[in-house]
């Protein structure tokens, strides 16, 4: 399969933030797949002090191609001052994943 696939990464602080967040993607059909892992700690530099935070990660499987539509889904309804949103490129994967991945996103949508 040719089409490029992509894991978009991004952090909230509220269990039920990352399952409204999954709820909007597969609604939306921007991602096949929203795996939510936590809580998991979060250290990290804020407004020049070292913070540390209890996060729940969202882990969203799309397409490359779809990448822009889901920043915005995300940012639209993300609680924090700036989130993060960070893509990871899915090098190789399985022919039946891949096609599975392909059909359960939408290119063009509403």
């Amino acid at each position: 399969m040719k089409q490029s696939f992509i894991q978009v990464i991004t952090t909230v602080s509220k269990k039920k933030d990352a399952e409204r967040l999954a709820k909007e993607i597969l609604g939306k059909r921007l991602g096949a797949c929203v795996q939510i892992m936590g809580p998991v700690k979060s250290a990290y530099r804020w407004k020049g002090n070292i913070e540390n935070a209890k996060e729940w990660a969202c882990v969203i499987k799309t397409r490359k191609t779809l990448y822009k539509k889901v920043e915005t889904a995300i940012k639209k309804i993300h609680p924090y001052e700036i989130p993060e949103i960070i893509a990871i490129p899915i090098i190789k994967g399985s022919n039946d994943y891949l096609k599975w991945l392909f059909n359960e996103t939408v290119i063009n949508h509403g």
